[in-house]
C-alpha cells in the first residue's frame, strides 16, 4: 500500500469571476505566476504552497461533483502571524484589498486571538495568532509533539 504524504502542495479555489478574483489576491501583493498558468487558470506562490484559482463550474466539473450554490462551504484556510499587532495588521490590509471582514479580530476561547476576512467569492481565511503554535524562522507552524 502506498503511503499518503502528509503535506498539502496546491490549494485550489472554485471563483465565479475568474478575472475579479486575480484582481483580488493581486491587491493582496501575492506574486501570480504568468507562465505557470493558461488563460482559464490562475496560480499564486504563497510559502510553501500553490494557490489556484479556477472557475467553479469548470474545478466542479473537473472533479466530477455538483456544483452546488454558494454559502459556508465548511472550509476555511488560516494564517498564522507572530502577533497581535501582525493579525490586526493583516485584517486591515485584505479589507483595503477588497475583502470582507466578517469576524474582526477577537480574543478567542482558545486561548489566542484571531479574525476572519472572505474574498470575492466567500472564501474565509482565518488570522490568528496561537501562542500555543511556535512559528520556525520560515514562518511554518511547528506543531508540538
Amino acid at each position: 500500500m502506498t503511503a499518503i504524504p502528509a503535506r498539502v502542495t496546491l490549494i485550489t479555489l472554485g471563483v465565479a469571476d475568474l478575472s475579479r478574483a486575480i484582481a483580488f489576491y493581486e491587491r493582496l501583493g501575492w506574486r501570480r505566476s504568468l507562465s505557470a498558468g493558461s488563460e482559464g487558470v490562475a496560480f499564486f506562490a504563497l510559502d510553501h504552497v500553490v494557490l489556484g484559482l479556477f472557475p467553479r463550474t469548470e474545478l466542479a466539473a473537473d472533479a466530477h461533483v455538483e456544483n452546488t450554490p454558494a454559502g459556508f462551504s465548511g472550509v476555511t484556510l488560516a494564517i498564522n502571524m507572530g502577533s497581535k499587532a501582525e493579525v490586526d495588521g493583516v485584517l486591515a490590509a485584505a479589507r483595503a484589498a477588497g475583502a470582507s471582514v466578517p469576524k474582526p479580530a477577537e480574543k478567542v476561547f482558545w486561548g489566542g486571538y484571531s479574525g476572519y476576512f472572505a474574498d470575492p467569492d466567500g472564501h474565509l481565511w482565518e488570522v490568528a495568532h496561537n501562542p500555543f503554535f511556535p512559528m520556525d524562522a520560515e514562518g511554518r507552524v511547528v506543531l508540538p509533539d
